[in-house]
């Protein structure tokens, strides 16, 4: 099994100290797979800047004018509340979005059998003509768009397991009967989208599919979710290549979020995509970093990610399960609400 590995030394120099997303988390996923050897049994990918060709298939002229103007910069600027910009921010969101371009481009060429993107800056709340929610590109859709356009890829799957919706790879294909997105997120929650009866607009109407939880929910709803709703939607649509964002701001040790995962319920969800992607498009799948804010929950979560890819049965969960003893709600009302509105 040859696994693509794709970052980059650069994506620490985006950095605003006391943010939350600072160039530790890279550092400390890094650290993860270089003190266990999993980095050295990868397939190392140094990324290149990614063309704006690509990058203009899902954000304006404008809006990258832009971005190009802030590189010039000499100082850290805040572009809303909570996203920062600082000199040469939109040349690392290039190397970003390069790392997944890359990854993309190895496994569909037939060089790796599947792709870690270890990046940052995240890219999944990035609108297409403004940051938002600490993302400047659009990561995963860019890589989707270079798939379609330059490997003639047909049915895309992007899974977005962060605890945030993804609203700005919503809004790139939200009209789109070529990808399939699907969403596992606190709601309500930021930033605000991501209700159940979004389900896509025109041609598009019923690719898109939101799974809006309640906080508290844990690996026991995740599983459930992925066995009842992901597992036949996939089955329907029949992917040739599945994107995953990954974020592990859904764990329980999350300073920002009140989901209850754990690193072994992440793993789970982890194998389950990876046994999707053998049983529909021949393994060929590609996990990108999002968010993730305790640091040994994205390192280990990282790490479990490659040895997933690898084929490992390993699984690194030093954090363990929640504390406390207070049950999960029951997810089933919200599986067959989402199961009866698409017709799984």
């Amino acid at each position: 099994m040859t696994t693509v590995y794709a970052t980059h030394s650069r994506y620490i120099e985006h950095h605003l100290p006391g943010h939350p997303e600072h160039a530790g988390r890279i550092q400390a996923v890094w650290r993860q797979l270089d003190d266990s050897g999993l980095a050295a049994r990868m397939h190392r990918l140094d990324p290149q800047v990614v063309d704006e060709a690509h990058i203009r298939t899902v954000h304006t002229r404008e809006y990258l004018a832009a971005l190009a103007w802030l590189d010039d910069l000499e100082q850290i600027t805040h572009l809303d509340a909570d996203t920062y910009a600082g000199p040469k921010a939109y040349e690392i969101a290039r190397l970003s979005t390069g790392g997944v371009v890359g990854a993309v481009d190895a496994v569909l060429r037939g060089q790796a059998d599947n792709g870690l993107a270890a990046v940052r800056p995240p890219g999944h709340h990035a609108m297409p003509n403004y940051a938002m929610g600490f993302c400047l590109l659009g990561n995963v859709p860019i890589a989707a768009r270079f798939a379609q356009n330059t490997h003639h890829v047909e049915h895309i799957m992007i899974v977005d397991i962060d605890v945030h919706h993804g609203n700005g790879t919503e809004a790139m294909f939200y009209d789109d009967d070529s990808v399939l997105f699907i969403s596992t997120h606190q709601s309500p929650f930021y930033p605000g989208t991501g209700r159940i009866n979004d389900t896509g607009r025109d041609k598009g109407s019923g690719y898109t599919i939101n799974i809006p939880f309640m906080g508290g929910h844990g690996d026991a709803s995740y599983a459930a979710v992925f066995e009842q709703v992901v597992w036949p939607a996939a089955e329907r649509f029949k992917p040739e290549l599945i994107l995953v964002s990954a974020g592990f701001d859904a764990h329980w040790t999350d300073p920002l979020a009140s989901m209850r995962l754990s690193l072994a319920g992440y793993a789970h969800l982890t194998r389950e995509l990876i046994r999707i992607a053998h049983q529909f498009c021949g393994g060929k799948i590609i996990f990108v970093m999002e968010g993730g804010y305790n640091l040994d929950a994205l390192g280990n979560g990282m790490r479990n990610i490659a040895h997933a890819l690898l084929g490992d049965d390993a699984v690194s969960d030093p954090l363990g399960p929640p504390r406390g003893s207070r049950p999960e709600p029951d997810v089933q009302p919200l599986i067959d609400q989402i199961r009866l509105i698409h017709r799984l």
